[in-house]
């Protein structure tokens, strides 16, 4: 059950006095001070809350950080009593989970076989509706030994996830071993995921893997809208992140525009159209907004530039913003074939002729962006 990164190093390597980590721990581990809190994971296709995970917290003390305590519970010999004990306070809640809802735990796979483990899962009884997430707080020596365990955990009711793959060969050979009903894709996959086709190809593959053995994906860490709309035209069926919700008591729902825009979108089809590939974009009055919009976000790459009646005028970059020196950018509508698309963009000057395509609606206004990139990778997926 991990939380956010820790600032404090001394702290979050368990390098606190040996006394004053011991007393705090055996506190913990007694489940003082101690609780849960809950994370939405939501349905891409319908909008709704599908799912929680739960998350450990310490509010009755002055170290707030989850990573700092399990990490201080490695270093003390005491991380199985800290994560039983973190595991009965998530599961306290779990009477009153709403229907159709799963509860995903966080686990480290080496204390799957100590005591205080199992006797969680023997308190519980039935499993059912629970997801046990195999975290990689340190490496798994042998799959062959967590086979028993993981056997009686499916033969309770409950599924098995993978947590961050992708994250290297370990996080390939978790899959290929453990066969997960879950897997998480890990957020150094999602960052940014909406302006770099690799990690979309990647996303793609790993969906492609999940669909041949019968397992689920999901997203997490979804920090930005756009990052959310990428995932959602790549078919991605679970997500969660700050974006989408954060973590909070038992059983938080989700902002109803959000809800709204995800149920309302248009089904994932094969790409033919503009439609099927346009994205939001940062947009701006004046290149003078452009350019400290730029200012304020150094990852931006491009601004568009919106005139009178909500039309697209030219895609800035930030040497065009900082200059004022405006082009204009060529628009193409929403149900324009990405081949026809493509090669107009293609009679541009070279200077411009890769520059993200502006993409208006039947009355001129503004719809987004497609970026070269997300064109000709579906041309090359559909032939259209």
């Amino acid at each position: 059950m991990s939380g956010p990164a820790v600032g404090d190093s001394a702290r979050s390597s368990g390098e606190a006095p040996a006394a004053g980590w011991e007393r705090l721990l055996d506190a913990a581990s007694r489940g003082d001070g101690l609780t849960a809190a809950f994370q939405p994971i939501i349905d891409t296709a319908r909008g709704a809350v599908v799912g929680y995970e739960a998350l450990a917290r310490f509010p009755g003390y002055d170290e707030k950080n989850p990573e700092a305590w399990f990490s201080a519970a490695r270093v003390h010999g005491k991380a199985a009593q800290l994560e039983s004990a973190a595991l009965r306070a998530a599961l306290a809640a779990r009477s009153t989970l709403p229907p159709n809802c799963f509860l995903t735990l966080n686990v480290s796979p080496e204390l799957l076989t100590t005591e205080e483990i199992r006797s969680v899962w023997r308190d519980e009884g039935n499993l059912g509706g629970l997801i046990i997430e195999l975290t990689e707080q340190t490496p798994i020596d042998s799959y062959v030994r967590l086979e028993p365990d993981l056997d009686q955990l499916r033969a309770a009711g409950a599924l098995i996830a993978v947590d961050d793959a992708g994250a290297g060969y370990a996080g390939l050979r978790h899959l290929l071993s453990l066969r997960p009903s879950l897997i998480k894709i890990d957020r150094e996959l999602i960052q940014d995921v909406d302006r770099d086709e690799a990690k979309r190809a990647l996303i793609e593959m790993l969906g492609i893997f999940a669909g041949r053995v019968d397992a689920w994906i999901l997203a997490e860490g979804v920090e930005r809208v756009e990052e959310l709309d990428a995932l959602v035209s790549l078919g991605v069926p679970l997500v969660q992140g700050y974006y989408v919700a954060r973590p909070g008591p038992p059983w938080a729902g989700i902002d109803l525009d959000l809800a709204h825009r995800l149920a309302t979108k248009p089904p994932v089809t094969h790409k033919a159209v503009i439609r099927d590939v346009v994205e939001s974009a940062t947009t701006a009055s004046t290149a003078e907004l452009a350019a400290e919009a730029f200012a304020g976000n150094p990852a931006l790459q491009s601004v568009v530039l919106i005139g009178d009646h909500f039309r697209p005028i030219s895609v800035l970059n930030p040497v065009a913003a900082d200059v004022g020196v405006i082009s204009p950018g060529m628009c193409v509508n929403l149900d324009t074939p990405l081949g026809e698309a493509l090669a107009r963009s293609m009679t541009r000057p070279a200077s411009s002729r890769f520059e993200p395509l502006l993409v208006t609606d039947n009355a001129g206004r503004y719809a987004g962006v497609a970026r070269m990139e997300r064109m000709i990778t579906a041309v090359a997926v559909t032939g259209g």
